[in-house]
């Protein structure tokens, strides 16, 4: 696994536990009430799990299995997956810290415009990698395989 996706997985990892502590707590105070405030965190567990857990683990594993390109670097130019790691955790960082704290109220959303610009930093490093610069669309029709078109359907017929 590169050390790229290393770091995706990892901190995708760290955002699980903080969201799974979070909503335990507040799971535990649905039960027996000790702490009022923890509903104030529930933006906070949503961001962890849905964009911190969930996103940051599927570009994780996709900068991972993605197609390679043969020649070496193999995975081409990773300024586009660094950037996109860089912008989506100042992102969900700016969510959350904005979900809890008084901050600005354009703080909401310059966190999402960064985790929408780290989705599309991705994108764009990994379209080079689907489609390649050779890319050359099959034949289609109905002999498009390997067949001669001079062979007939059914053998023996006249």
């Amino acid at each position: 696994m590169p050390r790229l996706s290393r770091l995706y997985v990892r901190a995708a990892l760290v955002y699980l536990l903080a969201g799974f502590t979070i909503g335990a707590l507040m799971l535990a105070n649905k039960g027996v009430p000790f702490l009022p405030v923890i509903w104030r965190w529930l933006p906070a567990h949503i961001e962890s799990l849905l964009v911190g857990w969930t996103l940051q683990l599927a570009l994780g594993v996709a900068f991972w299995v993605a197609p390679r390109f043969w020649q070496p670097p193999r995975r081409g130019n990773e300024t586009g997956a660094r950037l996109a790691f860089g912008l989506l955790n100042a992102g969900i960082l700016l969510v959350i810290a904005a979900s809890l704290s008084p901050l600005p109220s354009w703080s909401l959303p310059l966190g999402r415009l960064l985790e929408l610009a780290a989705v599309i930093a991705f994108a764009v490093h990994l379209w080079g990698r689907v489609v390649g610069r050779d890319f050359r669309p099959r034949r289609s029709g109905r002999h498009a395989g390997s067949r001669d078109h001079d062979t007939p359907d059914v053998v023996g017929t006249p």
